[in-house]
């Protein structure tokens, strides 16, 4: 093996570690939130934030930054977005309010989307044929293992040390990634011709307005008023509940979107979402595959480490141990994935994958239970982890089968913004499916308990409001000690509520593949990538 080809592969490794790195940060915070509602005293709502915020900005800006690495260099957007990633990460760790720490959330939303979509196409101008192949399965198969790794590090980190060690581990690892890049990876540049501004505004007021009225809908109401709004010493006008208007921006925003793309792809000017390439079906149904899936897989990460601390009374590590039946799922599926490589068609790895996914989620929901064992939720989860390993690793190979090479940058950035599109969504509709579950159920036991409305009203928003971190204060005093195995239950409803909602969508997800191929063309038949440069 020579020189070149030793360090295109080693380059394949930190460009793997800084993909990790943006991964387990985003999953290693499902663990250490309890531990944060407990020391910051944040709400539920704060909560989803504490995702929301990070996913909100990742994905309105996976695009936008993908054209800028076409243009201005890959391997530098990479570097750059792992020092604004770090930085923001001493924010975070460092917070001392949930506002401080949305904040810090939000940076790092910025550096995340720098290095996703470039670590991507690092990957399409490096790699040729079945090499290509094997690095996107290596780059899919870190994102499904290292979702999993993220709550056993972090509920590590968090019992050892405190929560705040959850965030501070991302300066070594960004250290290691900026070094091992800088010597191993070449630069590289697209044919990107400019920058789309409008569209980017338009896709961040659309994807904002969205997310937003799905996570706050339930705090002021879906229509008509629950609570206020209040900005500084204005407060919402009318009884027209704020939520209604945010839908509807969002769509104008999303139709505004769509026709100002269309107008500048007929003026033959760049837009920012790759509109032409959806004329070719692998990569407008991956895509739709992909948003479906990741909407599933995402959504129920933020529901199970909250069930397991505050409902079953695991510890974070102990929470992370259960966890890690998911990663090593996955892990035991890219071994498969590489074995079945070239002898089965890929999109039909991303099916099976999809169905193991499917069956263990369903599982967990059947296992969900007050009084649920650890025993009998790791095989769930293990399947789960097969599932989430062969449909990451090869769904996104399927969706960039028939893309010419010379649009891969964009497509790559389409392609992420995709996932990180139904990730974002994942967490607020199901984030919001748990907590609304939780609430009704919670209010109808101690309405069967004859507590009085306005005690019941208490009980209620102290469990929604932290969480569920108001459960162990219930539970420690005798008093209140009934009521807070109500609070149990009514937890483990929302979650199951949760499992079964993330099921129903990943049986979407499958749907949305049987309209792909096996792709036209394979990569070693296409052009070489005439925009690379070492």
């Amino acid at each position: 093996m020579d020189t070149m080809v030793r360090r295109r592969w080693a380059g394949l490794v930190f460009i793997s570690i800084a993909v990790a790195l943006i991964i387990v940060d985003s999953t290693i915070v499902n663990v250490a939130v309890p531990s944060i509602v407990d020391d910051l005293g944040i709400t539920s709502t704060q909560v989803q934030w504490v995702q929301e915020a990070y996913t909100l900005v990742f994905a309105s800006l996976l695009l936008v930054f993908g054209n800028l690495a076409d243009r201005f260099g890959r391997r530098r957007m990479l570097l750059i977005g792992v020092v604004v990633f770090s930085l923001a990460s001493i924010g975070a760790a460092l917070a001392t309010t949930g506002d401080l720490l949305i904040l810090a959330r939000l940076v790092q939303g910025v550096g995340g989307a720098m290095i996703l979509p470039t670590t991507l196409s690092l990957l399409n101008a490096t790699f040729r044929g079945r090499e290509r192949g094997i690095a996107f399965a290596v780059w899919g198969s870190t994102i499904g293992g290292m979702a999993a790794v993220g709550p056993l590090l972090g509920g590590w980190l968090t019992t050892t040390f405190s929560w705040h060690w959850a965030f501070g581990i991302n300066i070594p690892l960004g250290i290691v990634i900026v070094v091992g890049v800088l010597l191993t990876v070449g630069e590289s540049r697209g044919g990107a011709a400019g920058i789309d501004a409008v569209g980017a505004v338009l896709s961040v007021i659309a994807m904002g307005t969205l997310v937003f009225g799905l996570i706050e809908g339930r705090t002021y109401g879906w229509w008509t008023v629950d609570q206020p709004l209040r900005i500084g010493d204005w407060s919402w006008p009318g009884d027209l509940s704020p939520i209604p208007l945010s839908f509807a921006v969002s769509l104008v925003a999303i139709a505004a979107f769509i026709g100002w793309g269309v107008h500048r792809r007929r003026q033959g000017r760049p837009t920012l979402l790759a509109l032409g390439l959806f004329g070719i079906p692998s990569f407008r149904n991956g895509n739709i595959a992909a948003t479906v899936v990741a909407l599933g897989e995402f959504g129920i990460i933020l529901a199970l480490p909250l069930w397991l601390q505050f409902a079953l009374g695991f510890e974070a590590v102990q929470t992370g141990l259960i966890l890690l039946a998911l990663a090593a799922g996955s892990f035991v599926a890219s071994g498969i994935a590489g074995a079945l490589s070239g002898k089965v068609a890929p999109v039909r790895i991303v099916r099976a994958g999809l169905l193991a996914e499917i069956v263990g989620v369903v599982a967990v929901g059947f296992v969900i239970a007050p009084d649920a064992t650890w025993g009998l939720l790791v095989p769930a989860l293990f399947v789960y982890g097969i599932g989430v390993g062969l449909a990451t690793a090869q769904l996104t190979g399927v969706v960039l089968a028939d893309v010419p090479i010379s649009e891969g940058g964009q497509a790559s950035g389409t392609q992420s913004t995709a996932r990180q599109l139904g990730a974002a969504l994942g967490i607020a509709i199901l984030g919001t499916i748990l907590f609304t579950t939780t609430s009704g159920a919670l209010a109808s036991r101690l309405d069967d308990r004859g507590i009085p409305a306005d005690q019941r009203d208490q009980v209620v928003s102290a469990v929604v409001d932290s969480a569920g971190g108001a459960i162990a204060g219930l539970e420690a005093s005798p008093d209140t000690a009934a009521i807070a195995d109500d609070a149990k239950a009514a937890l483990s409803d929302g979650t199951k509520a949760a499992s079964f909602a993330a099921g129903g969508f990943l049986v979407l997800g499958f749907l949305a593949t049987l309209s792909l191929g096996r792709g036209a063309r394979r990569d070693e038949e296409r052009a070489p990538d005439a925009t690379r440069a070492s």
